[in-house]
């Protein structure tokens, strides 16, 4: 049995070796390392999967979300909702534009913001709404949206655990998560379902006039060079990163195909396990397993880390301190916030691991040694 990898990148790229060579020794010998042609291909490409009018490639996720609210214009001390389970970086950027992030609740079962929990929050300060698509599942966007329009706020989809997901609406029409909101932002960090060898990210918007502003401001401002027309900043996806991801993207479905192989034999191993809850999956989204997260009841899940460990398999506690609990936002009242679901999802989540070089054998390995340590 190969050594199990909580996401192996090593075995995904074999598989594609021979075109991601050639690709990034075309950009090699082209010298074109920013702003080359296969950058505006990507992009072309990624709005075409996607369904999106625009794509504007930048730098990173968290670069993208950044990039997004400096557009919609938002002011200091303007309130932005957000769940507080979540990655640092959805919520960092509110509080490094002087926005105000207002913490909401998750729901248990999908790990995504609530929208009883949104409509609690607004208040005549609300801008916008910060859904993130947590571990590949999509948050309730149709129930989102219809809480933006009522209340005019707008809605920025953290789309960079979820890209390739279907949300189907309630009269049966289709959409690409990231696609459904005013701005869908994503990263492409290696380990993600679409991933880079390196920092990339982008933004995806069908309004033309949002777009051109996007553009502008992740490039300094500009649409002529030399030429300044807002405070932006510096933020590029460059050359290499693209021709990896056109190859890549090539592979998406299938990628995702191949992680939710991997999230059945899991379900299967665990669904009936009175101490374990596997993911929940939603009628109108199709989780892409980014991550497979149990929630798990009346079992010591850092022992159960640890155990794994000596196993040598990793695992991983996505996230153990919430946002509303870090002490960087001590100063927006973060300790006084009363979260239960979200404090009790991150004394329960442990991650397994999920990618698209699964085998069984090792999902069998791995599914055991969690049923021999609960079953203890």
């Amino acid at each position: 049995m190969r050594p199990i990898q909580m996401v192996d990148l090593k075995q995904q790229y074999l598989k594609i070796k021979n075109e991601v060579d050639t690709a990034i020794h075309g950009v090699l010998d082209s010298t074109a390392f920013i702003n080359g042609k296969p950058v505006g291909e990507f992009a072309n490409n990624l709005a075409a999967y996607l369904g999106s009018k625009h794509v504007i490639t930048c730098a990173n996720g968290t670069d993208a979300l950044q990039i997004s609210m400096m557009a919609l214009g938002l002011e200091p001390g303007d309130e932005v909702i957000t769940p507080s389970f979540t990655y640092v970086a959805t919520t960092e950027v509110v509080a490094l534009l002087r926005l105000k992030p207002v913490f909401v609740e998750v729901d248990k079962k999908t790990f995504c913001i609530g929208p009883e929990a949104i409509e609690k929050a607004i208040t005549p300060k609300t801008k916008a709404i910060v859904p993130v698509h947590l571990y590949g599942h999509a948050a309730p966007m149709e129930e989102i949206m219809k809480i933006a329009k009522k209340h005019n706020l707008f809605v920025i989809e953290d789309n960079a655990q979820a890209i390739g997901s279907d949300y189907t609406f309630s009269d049966g029409t289709m959409k690409k998560t990231g696609t459904i909101g005013t701005i869908g932002t994503t990263s492409f960090f290696p380990s993600k379902n679409l991933g880079c060898y390196g920092d990339g990210g982008a933004i995806f918007t069908d309004d033309d006039a949002l777009a051109n502003k996007l553009k502008m401001i992740a490039n300094h401002g500009q649409q002529k060079r030399y030429y300044h027309e807002m405070v932006g900043c510096n933020s590029r996806l460059d050359t290499i990163q693209a021709a990896v991801l056109n190859i890549k993207l090539k592979n998406l479905d299938e990628y995702i195909d191949a992680r939710r192989k991997a999230a059945d034999y899991y379900d299967k191993a665990f669904v009936d396990h009175p101490k374990i809850t596997v993911p929940y999956r939603a009628k109108y989204g199709t989780h892409v397993f980014h991550q497979y997260t149990l929630i798990l009841e009346n079992v010591d899940r850092d022992k159960l880390n640890e155990f794994l460990a000596t196993k040598n398999i990793p695992s991983m506690i996505y996230y153990p301190v919430p946002a509303h609990r870090q002490e960087m936002f001590a100063k927006f009242g973060g300790s006084s916030y009363n979260l239960p679901a979200t404090d009790w999802l991150t004394e329960r989540v442990i991650s397994l691991p999920m990618h698209t070089e699964l085998e069984e054998e090792q999902l069998n390995y791995i599914s055991s040694s969690v049923l021999e340590f609960i079953n203890h």
